[in-house]
C-alpha cells in the first residue's frame, strides 16, 4: 500500500462523506507580518492594537481574508490537489474574530456531486468549517470545484446540486457581526470620514491603484496557506498544461482586492460574509490587479447599535485599469481583462 497520498479524485467523493483535513494550524503574528507584506492592508483594526482595543476587541484580531486562506489551504489536499478548476464561492460567514495565537483545524462535507457532461471530470460540492482550539467554528463557507478522474470511464454518480442561496439575508449574519463601542472609533486614524451613512446603493467606486504580482509573492502565499495544488507551484507539471505555467492562487487575487479596497472602503472594518464569488480567468505573474466596487445594497444590524452592513460587489481586473464601468454584460458576458468578480457583506460603524 502506497504511503504517499496522490489525493481524492472525482470517484472517491459521495454526498455526506466527512472530512477531517490534516495539519492545524496555530496562526502567529509573523503570519499577520507576513500577510501585510504580501498585500499591503492598511485597515486600522487589523494593523493596530490600540486601535482594536479603543472599539471593544480585545487586540488586534488577524485579517478575516488570512483566516480564509489558512482554512482553504487545509482543504487543498483532501479536496482539489487533483483540481481543474476552482469555480465558485457562496453562502460565506466569518464568526468569530481570531487572534494571534489560536489554533485553526478544518472539517468539510461533500453535499453535491455532478459528473461533467465531456466525462472525464465532475463537479464536487463541500461545506468546510473552520475550527478554533476551544471548538469554535470561526469560518464557513461552501465552494465548488470541477475535479479529474481517476478513470474518464467509470460511471457516473447520481447528480446532486445543491440549492445554494443567492446572497446571505442581513439577519443570517448574525454571530459574524461583532459588539463595537462605534463611538470611539477614531476616522482620523482610520484614514477616512466616510461612514456607512454615506455610501448609497448603485453607487460605484474606483480603488484607483494597482498592484502587480511578483512571482516570488504568489508562490510564498501558496506555501504560506500550506496550499498544496499543483497548478500553483509546481512549474515542472504546468509547463505542459494548457497555460504553460503557474496558475496564481485564486485568494492572492481576492486578498489583493480586498487591499486595494481600502482606497474608498478604509472604514469597511470586518467581511462578515460571502455571498458568492467567481474566479472568472487566470492571473499569472506579471500581471497588474486593479479593483473596483460597486455598493448593493445597505442595511442596518439589529441588536448593534454603532454598525452597519454594506453588500459589495468588487470586480478585478487584470492589466487594466477600472475607470470605465462596467467591464462586462451583466449575466452574460465578462470583459477577457477581468479576474474576479466577489459579492460579499462588510461591516462598517455608523455615525448617528
Amino acid at each position: 500500500m502506497s504511503k504517499t497520498n496522490s489525493g481524492n479524485f472525482f470517484e472517491d467523493f459521495h454526498v455526506g462523506m466527512e472530512i477531517r483535513h490534516a495539519t492545524p494550524r496555530t496562526v502567529t503574528s509573523g503570519d499577520a507580518a507576513l500577510y501585510t507584506a504580501l498585500y499591503g492592508g492598511r485597515f486600522a483594526v487589523q494593523s493596530a492594537d490600540s486601535f482594536a482595543q479603543a472599539i471593544g476587541y480585545d487586540r488586534s484580531p488577524v485579517d478575516d481574508l488570512l483566516v480564509f486562506h489558512v482554512v482553504f489551504g487545509k482543504t487543498v489536499p483532501d479536496i482539489s490537489l487533483n483540481a481543474i478548476a476552482n469555480l465558485g464561492y457562496a453562502d460565506a460567514r466569518f464568526l468569530a474574530a481570531v487572534y494571534p495565537g489560536d489554533t485553526l483545524h478544518a472539517i468539510s462535507e461533500v453535499i453535491g456531486v455532478k459528473q461533467t457532461s465531456k466525462g472525464d471530470s465532475g463537479i464536487v460540492y463541500v461545506r468546510s468549517r473552520g475550527i478554533n482550539q476551544h471548538g469554535d467554528t470561526v469560518l464557513e463557507y461552501i465552494r465548488w470545484v470541477m475535479v479529474k478522474k481517476r478513470d474518464a470511464a467509470s460511471p457516473a454518480p447520481e447528480a446532486v446540486v445543491p440549492v445554494l442561496p443567492a446572497h446571505l439575508a442581513p439577519d443570517q449574519l448574525g454571530d459574524a457581526v461583532p459588539f463595537i463601542d462605534a463611538g470611539a472609533w477614531d476616522h482620523h486614524l482610520s484614514g477616512s470620514r466616510h461612514f456607512w451613512e454615506d455610501y448609497q446603493p448603485g453607487e460605484h467606486i474606483d480603488h484607483v491603484d494597482g498592484m502587480t504580482i511578483e512571482e516570488a509573492e504568489h508562490q510564498i502565499a501558496t506555501r504560506a496557506f500550506q496550499n498544496t495544488a499543483k497548478v500553483h507551484f509546481n512549474q515542472h507539471t504546468e509547463s505542459s498544461s494548457r497555460f504553460g505555467r503557474r496558475l496564481v492562487y485564486g485568494g492572492h487575487v481576492i486578498s489583493m482586492a480586498r487591499a486595494l479596497s481600502y482606497n474608498g472602503l478604509a472604514n469597511a472594518f470586518h467581511i462578515a460574509g460571502i455571498n458568492g464569488g467567481r474566479h472568472v480567468s487566470p492571473a499569472f505573474a506579471g500581471d497588474t490587479i486593479y479593483a473596483w466596487s460597486t455598493v448593493l445594497d445597505t442595511h442596518t444590524i439589529h441588536g448593534r447599535d454603532g454598525i452597519g452592513a454594506l453588500r459589495l460587489r468588487t470586480v478585478g481586473t487584470k492589466n487594466l485599469p477600472c475607470a470605465g464601468f462596467p467591464l462586462f454584460v451583466e449575466g452574460t458576458t465578462y470583459d477577457p481583462a477581468v479576474v474576479l468578480d466577489l459579492d460579499y457583506w462588510v461591516l462598517m460603524p455608523r455615525r448617528d
